[in-house]
């Protein structure tokens, strides 16, 4: 396959100087995520207490299933097992056709499911009227079902086979079904640190700009951050500092994930030296750190249960946290880095969970309006 050019963007925020200019910012927030011992549990209560002034005892679950569509991909991302081209000796390969996709939505659909989570590898036998007609397919098969797909990497490699502009990539696709998208392949947003995870994936100044650039045309996106792996404490400080300033322009993401690593099979951790994942006080002390310095813009901060399991997912409610992700039914990227925790979840797990916390269960759609209170 020939090299790609870059994708077309067109730049709203300029990065150069970003973290010169935020640095007394990226201090304070490295001071909160450093606490630990008495100080990370006196933490943990302030972001408890800012949760419960910001969006009161309600803790939200979406009924939603993943449809991950290929794991066939240019790409080499050194925390990823899920992509065949490198994993031939673990993996089978997959790659779904449209009656696939029409079939996965119909059983969604008799799953109760408000939303469809599609994303895939960057197949370089895919075409760019192929992500057209995955829509599409969703769409006739189901005309109310919330379509949330393409990561940031996917919009790019659109982009890229289709010499397309972003902007022009992001109307075709939502004149075609797209809802919204997944603000994942964020992973850190410090380019010293995606040189060591992700050297030829999208930079921090592309991810930051096609985001905005989504978010500029009506589409609203989560936001992500994949640690406990290579990256400082500092790193993280200036990825959240990164996230709220762009969350001031465009005030278009619903919610802050943070995405511990699952390092089991993964060439990051067995030969580049990564720790193996985040300890669960790092966890907490992100969790609390996120509320107490995002919660003004992110009033939603989601736990996954699919990388911190269902018990220490409950355990993170009383950090900040007021939202446990969704029911996913189909989950095989996370499953195939060595994760343990399963791929589904039913409502009523979510439901017996969020009781047993002392919270309020409600199902939600994709956006966070309230479909039903329990």
């Amino acid at each position: 396959m020939k090299k790609l050019s870059p994708p077309k963007i067109d730049e709203i925020i300029d990065l150069t100087t970003f973290s010169e200019s935020n640095t007394n910012e990226i201090k304070e927030v490295t001071e909160l995520l450093k606490k630990r011992g008495k100080e990370l549990w006196i933490q943990t209560a302030l972001a408890d207490d800012l949760r419960y002034q910001q969006v009161g005892d309600k803790v939200t679950y979406v009924v939603n299933q993943n449809i991950n569509f290929s794991n066939h991909c240019i790409g080499s991302c050194r925390f990823c097992s899920f992509n065949y081209t490198n994993h031939k000796d673990t993996l089978r390969p997959e790659r779904l056709t449209l009656e696939d996709i029409r079939l996965e939505t119909e059983k969604s659909l008799a799953r109760g499911c408000t939303e469809l989570c599609i994303q895939g590898g960057l197949d370089p036998e895919i075409n760019f009227e192929f992500y057209l007609d995955i829509l599409k397919a969703v769409k006739t098969t189901a005309p109310n079902i919330h379509i949330h797909a393409f990561s940031p990497s996917e919009i790019a490699y659109m982009s890229q086979i289709s010499g397309e502009t972003v902007v022009d990539v992001f109307k075709e696709l939502a004149r075609n079904g797209l809802d919204s998208f997944p603000g994942t392949a964020a992973e850190i947003l410090v380019d010293d640190v995606r040189q060591v995870i992700c050297p030829e994936k999208i930079s921090t100044n592309q991810w930051v700009n096609i985001v905005l650039t989504g978010h500029s045309l009506g589409l609203r996106s989560t936001a992500t951050m994949m640690y406990g792996h290579v990256e400082t404490l500092k790193n993280e400080a200036e990825h959240l500092v990164l996230l709220k300033h762009m969350q001031e322009i465009s005030k278009g993401f619903t919610e802050f994930v943070p995405l511990p690593f699952i390092h089991n099979n993964t060439v990051l951790y067995k030969y580049l030296g990564a720790r193996p994942g985040s300890t669960g006080m790092h966890d907490l002390a992100l969790f609390s750190s996120a509320r107490l310095y995002l919660g003004e813009l992110f009033s939603n901060i989601q736990t996954s249960w699919v990388k911190l399991g269902a018990k220490f997912s409950q355990i993170s409610l009383n950090a900040g946290v007021n939202d446990v992700g969704g029911t996913l039914f189909s989950e095989s990227i996370t499953k195939s880095a060595g994760g343990k925790y399963g791929e589904e979840k039913t409502a009523e797990e979510f439901i017996d969970l969020i009781r047993d916390a002392n919270r309020l269960p409600a199902q939600r759609d994709t956006i966070y309006n309230i479909l039903k209170n329990h």
